[in-house]
C-alpha cells in the first residue's frame, strides 16, 4: 500500500506516515483569538476522539492565542495560513505543531523562504495544501479547466519549492469538492509523492450531504491504501465530522474499538421511537471504549434473531422491551426503561473488561 512507503512526519507528539495509523483531524471554527471558546471546543473534540486539531490564524493575536491554547490542550494544533508569511511564522514562535500553508498564496519566494527557515529551526512539518478553487489560472487554461492533473502539477510544484529550499519535513493535501475528481488526483499523486496525504472532501456540505460524500470519497481513496490522516468536512457542529471519520475508519476495517450500533429500518411492525431510541443509544455509547457491536430493534418478534450478530441489543415491543445477549434474550423490561437497562450493562461490561 502507499501509506507503507510514505515518509513518517512528527506532528506533536503524534505520528503519521510509514504505516502508521491514520489519524483524524478535524479545524475549531471559534475566534482562535478567544481561547477559552476554542479551548472549550476542542476538548470536546478530544472527548469525540479528535487527534490532531487546526485553527485558523488570520491575526497576530490569534498567533499569540496559539500559546495559551496550547497549554490546556492534549493534541497537537495546527496553525492554518492563507496569505500572511508573518502570521505562519508568528505561529511557530507561539507554539504551533505544524502549519498549513498554499505556497502559491504566501507570496514571493523571498517569503516563502522565510517561512522555510523559521519551520526548519524548529524542525515543524509543513501541510502544503492545494485546492481545486484556487488552481493557477495556466493550469486551468493547460487542462481545459479544474482537472485531476492539473491539481497534482500545481501540487509537485508547490513541494518542489519547499524541497528546492532544502527542506522536506511535510505533508501534502490536494482537496476538492468533486468527488471522483478528487480520488483521481489522490490516484496520480500517490504514484509520484513520498510524503504523507492528508485526505479530505473540501466544502463538502452538510451534515447529510457532506457525509455522504464524504464516505464515497475517503472510502474509496482510503481502500486503495491511500492516505494518512483525514479530516471530514462538514457544515455543522466539528464533533460530527470526528463521529464520521471514526466510522469511515470502522466499516474499513482500519480502526478497531469504539461501539458500533446498528438498528433496522423500521416497518409497520415497529411500535416504538425506534429512530428516536436509536438516536439515543448512538449518542450515549460515544463515551465508551468497548470494542462490541450493539443493535437497536423495533419488533420483539424479529430483533433477537436480527440482532443475532450483536454483541448485545434491545428490541422494542408495546410498552415493553427485551434485552438480548448473543442473538438470546436475558430479560423484559418496561419500554422506558430499555435506555437505562442497556447502559447499565455496558457499565458492567467496562468495568470487567
Amino acid at each position: 500500500m502507499y501509506r507503507d512507503n510514505t515518509k513518517v512526519i512528527h506532528i506533536g507528539d503524534r505520528v503519521i506516515g510509514g504505516g502508521n495509523p491514520v489519524l483524524i483531524q478535524s479545524m475549531t471554527n471559534t475566534r482562535t483569538e478567544d481561547v477559552e471558546a476554542t479551548v472549550a471546543q476542542i476538548k470536546r473534540l478530544e472527548e469525540a476522539g479528535c487527534e490532531i486539531i487546526r485553527s485558523t490564524v488570520p491575526t497576530l493575536e490569534a498567533a499569540k492565542a496559539l500559546g495559551e491554547i496550547k497549554k490546556q490542550i492534549h493534541i497537537p494544533i495546527v496553525a492554518d495560513i492563507h496569505f500572511d508569511y508573518k502570521m505562519a511564522i508568528a505561529a511557530m514562535e507561539n507554539g504551533a505543531d505544524k502549519i498549513r500553508i498554499n505556497p502559491g498564496n504566501i507570496g514571493s519566494k523571498d517569503r516563502i523562504a522565510s517561512v522555510v527557515s523559521c519551520a526548519k529551526e524548529r524542525n515543524i512539518p509543513i501541510r502544503v495544501g492545494v485546492n481545486s478553487g484556487s488552481l493557477e489560472k495556466d493550469l486551468v487554461e493547460k487542462y481545459g479547466g479544474v482537472t485531476a492533473k492539473g491539481l497534482v502539477e500545481s501540487a509537485l510544484d508547490k513541494i518542489g519549492i519547499i524541497e528546492d529550499l532544502g527542506y522536506d519535513n511535510m505533508v501534502v493535501s490536494i482537496k476538492s469538492s468533486n468527488v471522483m475528481l478528487c480520488v483521481e488526483a489522490h490516484e496520480l499523486l500517490a504514484e509520484k509523492c513520498q510524503y504523507p496525504l492528508h485526505v479530505g472532501i473540501t466544502e463538502a456540505g452538510t451534515v447529510y450531504g457532506g457525509n455522504i460524500k464524504s464516505a464515497v470519497g475517503l472510502g474509496i481513496i482510503l481502500n486503495k491504501g491511500i492516505g494518512d490522516t483525514i479530516r471530514v468536512s462538514l457544515s455543522g457542529d466539528p464533533v460530527e465530522e470526528i463521529k464520521s471519520a471514526k466510522m469511515i475508519l470502522k466499516t474499513l476495517g482500519m480502526r478497531k474499538g469504539g461501539i458500533e450500533v446498528v438498528s433496522c429500518p423500521t416497518c409497520g411492525r415497529t411500535k416504538i421511537d425506534l429512530i428516536g431510541l436509536a438516536n439515543q443509544v448512538e449518542t450515549m455509547v460515544q463515551g465508551y471504549d468497548l470494542d462490541i457491536k450493539v443493535a437497536v430493534m423495533g419488533c420483539a418478534v424479529n430483533g433477537p434473531g436480527e440482532a443475532r450478530e450483536a454483541d448485545i441489543g434491545i428490541a422494542g415491543g408495546v410498552g415493553e422491551g427485551l434485552l438480548i445477549k448473543g442473538g438470546e434474550v436475558i430479560k423484559k423490561v418496561k419500554e422506558d426503561e430499555l435506555l437505562s437497562t442497556l447502559k447499565a450493562e455496558l457499565d458492567e461490561w467496562e468495568q470487567s473488561t
